[in-house]
């Protein structure tokens, strides 16, 4: 039987979660510089669409399905490639199952997306719509069904506690992050990079990204409660004060180091809480949110600042915000993951804090050691298959656009168009004629 209020309130969440990526769109578009703002958002686009088929025919197969044999803890099998199996279908939760296949296909699409901020301002479009079903294939849809699908994470057990992982810290944030890293080692660096200031072109542009973001992520993570219930409520209050936590802390390190707070500096502390507290966002009190909150918009503020240390050139903080702030919100359940929640962990273990039997307690330890046990595991798993996607890509059809495609600017070299109409506005100013292609014989005049 259909539970209306469960099936409303998931399909509300997919809307939301979809949203999320022209949210990012928005976001990773404005802190580009302006001649490659719109190849920047396309990346984002073109992963709506390609994730979306690749999802239907067979994505959501290899992510929650079974019957692979003896790979069936690494991947699922193809019971429900191209969906005809689940027409009609209702989970035992009373939603239809077409609406998780829908939900979950969101995710799919945005932890595709995340990675293109990495390589932003230098990667060849044709290359990055090869690099997307690819990278699906081979890892995002591994990585879901272990964490999800009833891979192996569900047989990994510590003293009884088991991974805990919400909405997607290691399969989302992690796994993004890591990819993203290895881009970077195989596109190398941008033109100027260290030595020329790169600003974002447009900062209300991120913010307007910011905020779609921060509204689609209340689908994110109360949406994978699954039921319109007392866990979706205790995600969405932990989802907004954790965010909010992370912002001023995010601001408070600027003040320190540079004597003043930016906006672009509220827009990453609010991704690096949302990021934080995603795999935790059922397990932790609202107090406890804030703590991770702040200890993740304090450390990713660091964080981005790493990649001019270490040489790799990160261009939009995807490894500072998205890798960091994943680890830390999945690492910290292992200490802050509280009996008050109700959730807690599997088989009733909770962080050492909340434990109950003070700060060194075996069973929280065991918690503690099993999500660092995931974040590696992902971590790896991810940067390895992601290089050698890289590089076969690079040798195959080459990933990097030439230096005078860098200089010239994407929009112009890779789509014949620009963001800003520059040229023509001046025009339209000074009473010429305008530049925009007319039929042959025809001429356009101001009036």
């Amino acid at each position: 039987m259909i539970d209306s209020g469960n099936t409303a309130w998931l399909l509300i969440s997919a809307a939301l979660v979809m949203l999320m990526t022209p949210g990012l769109a928005f976001f990773y578009g404005g802190m580009s510089r302006a001649k490659s703002v719109l190849n920047m958002m396309l990346m984002s686009f073109a992963s709506i669409a390609i994730v979306s088929v690749l999802w239907v025919v067979v994505g959501h197969s290899l992510t929650y399905g079974g019957g692979a044999g003896p790979l069936t803890p690494f991947i699922g099998g193809l019971d429900y490639a191209g969906l005809n199996s689940l027409v009609g279908q209702v989970a035992d939760d009373g939603y239809p199952e077409l609406v998780d296949v829908g939900f979950q296909m969101m995710f799919a699409i945005i932890t595709v997306a995340l990675i293109s901020g990495a390589i932003a301002d230098r990667a060849k479009f044709g290359a990055w719509l090869v690099f997307v079903p690819v990278w699906a294939l081979l890892v995002y849809f591994p990585v879901a069904h272990w964490v999800w699908g009833g891979g192996w994470f569900d047989s990994l057990s510590i003293g009884g506690a088991s991974v805990v992982d919400f909405a997607g810290g290691t399969a989302v944030h992690i796994n993004a992050g890591a990819a993203a890293l290895a881009l970077t080692f195989v596109l190398g660096r941008r033109k100027g990079f260290g030595s020329q200031e790169m600003r974002p072109h447009n900062l209300p542009f991120v913010l307007l990204g910011t905020a779609l973001l921060w509204f689609g992520w209340f689908g994110f993570n109360a949406g994978s409660a699954y039921a319109a219930d007392e866990v979706a409520a205790l995600a969405l209050v932990n989802t907004q004060v954790a965010t909010a936590a992370a912002v001023g802390a995010w601001m408070l390190v600027e003040l320190v180091r540079y004597g003043k707070t930016s906006a672009l500096g509220f827009a990453s502390g609010a991704i690096a809480g949302l990021v934080a507290i995603t795999p935790a966002a059922a397990n932790l009190t609202p107090l406890g949110s804030i703590v991770l909150g702040l200890v993740a918009g304090g450390v990713c503020a660091y964080a981005i600042s790493w990649k001019y240390r270490f040489k790799y050139d990160d261009a939009l903080d995807v490894v500072g915000i998205h890798l960091v702030g994943g680890v830390i919100g999945s690492v910290l359940i292992g200490l802050l993951a509280s009996s008050l929640t109700g959730e807690g962990a599997p088989n009733g273990v909770f962080g050492p804090l909340f434990a109950g039997e003070g700060f060194i307690d075996t069973a929280g330890l065991s918690l503690l050691a099993v999500q660092v046990i995931a974040v590696v595991a992902v971590l790896i798993y991810s940067f390895v298959v992601t290089f050698v996607i890289g590089k076969v890509i690079d040798v195959a059809m080459g990933f990097r656009i030439a230096e005078h495609i860098e200089t010239n600017g994407l929009d112009h070299e890779l789509h014949a168009e620009s963001a800003y109409a520059f040229d023509e506005l001046d025009e339209l100013e000074s009473g010429n004629k305008l530049s925009s292609p007319t039929p042959p014989g025809e001429e356009v005049t101001l009036r």
